[in-house]
């Protein structure tokens, strides 16, 4: 047996060992099939990507049972998982003046014939809303042999019962709080506001916001001669804006300062201590500040609000640490296979995709670690890739003689939810 296998049987074991005998056998069994990418070639099909591993009729069934009635949480395994990796320490947080970032992105698994199913999502590329199943992942960001890698922390579900994004993503708001620690920072792409995070009472955030964005002072203006006593602060406006013919210039920036990241020379722009334009003067405001970068490579700037007291250089890589979140989705839909399922139960409906989002993180982990297979005879000098193992894995098949160390074994107790073989049925 390969060291890659050797390992990864070890990994799978760790995660499944506290389940019920039986169960985390079967859980292993699908896990290995979905890292070797049997469900890219069985097309989302659980028993056929069960078979192509090179399983029996019984496992098969068992796992199959295992997904849908199994007594497992997804939190379980994660805890299993975030345990195992951190006790190995290769892989190590990455920090800017002792702030973490905490990454946050809502995925979804497209069902769009899913009949029972009311959650529709945005689809980028169809430009509308279609149904699928949700899902909000939570990940600390750090870095294994200095490559950026993603750990998961937390999977919510989406009620099947709520519209879809705008509940899941108060949902996920509503729990942030519970799994940020002292030193993290909320990171969040665009689509969610600073009245969203203030209302949820983060602690520390860091979220991207529109190029249009404006805020208030928190104090009043000088006093009129006539008219009103003003009751809001003024307006500001980081970038400037055009309407039909009439330019609306930027307020000047309460700060300037520019710094190196990599090859080129970043210009940022802060304001400091606004608040929101519906909020009025008030010394019991939540205050906040927004940054705005100008890279030479975009023609667009990059504006982010937080209310975090750090350099505008800790602001721009906290937020640039938000895109590894974007890594367990890509590997669990696009590399294994798992964009398309074929079950139909509410239950395996949610299982499953879980189950791919923590076998994404797995093989990512397990990518970083191992040294690098060649992908054939001609490649004398492997290097590492992203993307996994490359091809040795689709040849391997689940190896039969292993020492597993904890309680695994078939269950006797095995239903029969379907006849086998050819059923004659006389008269």
């Amino acid at each position: 047996m390969s060291t890659a296998s050797y390992k990864t049987i070890q990994a799978l074991e760790q995660v499944v060992k506290p389940l019920p005998v039986g169960t985390n056998l079967a859980l292993l069994h699908l896990m290995w099939a979905m890292l070797r990418g049997a469900f890219l070639k069985g097309r989302g099909a659980v028993h056929t990507a069960l078979s192509e591993s090179g399983f029996s009729d019984g496992e098969i069934r068992r796992s199959w049972q295992a997904l849908r009635y199994g007594t497992w949480d997804i939190r379980e395994l994660i805890a299993r998982w975030r345990h195992l990796v951190l006790s190995e320490k290769q892989w190590a947080t990455r920090e800017y003046e002792g702030w973490r970032p905490l990454a946050v992105d809502i995925t979804a698994f497209w069902r769009p014939q899913l009949r029972f199913w009311s959650n529709k999502f945005f689809h980028r590329l169809a430009n509308r809303l279609i149904k699928g199943v949700g899902f909000g992942v939570i990940t600390q960001i750090g870095e294994v042999n200095g490559q950026r890698m993603p750990l998961l922390k937390r999977i919510i579900r989406a009620d099947p019962n709520d519209d879809g994004e705008t509940e899941l993503k108060a949902t996920i708001l509503r729990q942030v709080p519970l799994y940020l620690d002292e030193q993290e920072v909320f990171v969040h792409d665009a689509g969610v506001s600073i009245t969203e995070v203030q209302d949820a009472k983060i602690a520390r955030f860091v979220i991207r916001l529109a190029v249009n964005c404006t805020g208030r002072r928190n104090y009043l203006p000088s006093k009129k001669k006539r008219g009103r006593p003003a009751e809001y602060g003024r307006l500001v406006r980081p970038l400037p804006r055009k309407r039909g013919d009439n330019h609306i210039p930027a307020t000047a920036p309460d700060t300037t300062v520019s710094f190196q990241f990599g090859d080129r020379t970043i210009e940022a722009q802060g304001w400091t201590g606004l608040v929101r334009t519906g909020q009025k003067v008030s010394a019991t405001n939540e205050t906040f500040t927004v940054w705005v970068f100008h890279d030479p490579l975009y023609k667009k700037p990059l504006v982010l609000g937080t209310n975090l007291s750090a350099q505008a250089e800790t602001i721009f890589r906290l937020y640039l640490d938000r895109w590894p979140v974007e890594q367990p989705p890509l590997v669990a839909k696009q590399m294994l296979g798992l964009h398309r399922q074929f079950v139909f139960a509410p239950v395996s409906c949610q299982r499953l995709p879980e189950l791919a989002l923590l076998t994404g993180n797995i093989l990512t982990y397990l990518a970083a670690i191992l040294p690098p297979i060649p992908t054939g005879f001609w490649d004398r000098h492997p290097k590492k890739r992203r993307d996994g193992f490359g091809e040795p894995y689709p040849r391997l098949i689940f190896p039969k003689l292993i020492l597993l160390t904890g309680d695994f074994e078939k269950n006797s107790l095995l239903q029969r939810t379907y006849p086998k073989g050819l059923q004659l049925i006389a008269g």
